[in-house]
């Protein structure tokens, strides 16, 4: 199930964040941007869902309205989550949102060094249309056109 955040959920939240990015930080040097996110003002915002398996999170998603897309600001799967679908569950709720938005297009970046993300998104149809170093991260940034 997929559903807004809530603020008991910031802690579930956060604590998903940091497993799925600490690892990237020897990587990259620096702590991902994700890492540095005020999740409690994202929930409170209403800019935050998460993925619940038995009333436990183990995904979420920040989306931002854009004047021209919604961008997928983040998305990450707890790591004893991964591999069961809760990522490709949360891609497919994203588009939908996208549409319901009334969006033609996701928007997304990445840091250069996350090629595992890099190659995700290439799987499921973005395309890289720039890069550019944005508050300190060498980033790709991609789109994906909603048919």
């Amino acid at each position: 199930m997929i559903r807004p955040a809530a603020p008991a959920d910031t802690a579930a939240v956060r604590e998903i964040v940091r497993t799925a990015y600490e690892g990237y930080i020897p990587r990259i040097g620096i702590k991902p941007g994700p890492m540095r996110a005020d999740y409690a003002e994202l929930i409170a915002a209403g800019t935050t869902w998460v993925a619940v398996d038995d009333d436990v999170v183990v995904g979420l998603v920040v989306l931002q309205d854009e004047p021209a897309d919604l961008l997928l600001e983040n998305i990450a799967v707890a790591p004893q989550a991964q591999g069961r679908g809760v990522g490709s569950q949360l891609m497919e709720f994203i588009e939908d949102e996208a549409r319901r938005r009334g969006f033609g297009s996701i928007r997304l970046y990445t840091h250069e060094k996350m090629t595992e993300n890099i190659a995700y998104y290439l799987r499921r149809g973005y395309v890289e249309t720039h890069r550019t170093n944005q508050l300190g991260f060498d980033r790709l940034f991609f789109r994906k056109d909603l048919h």
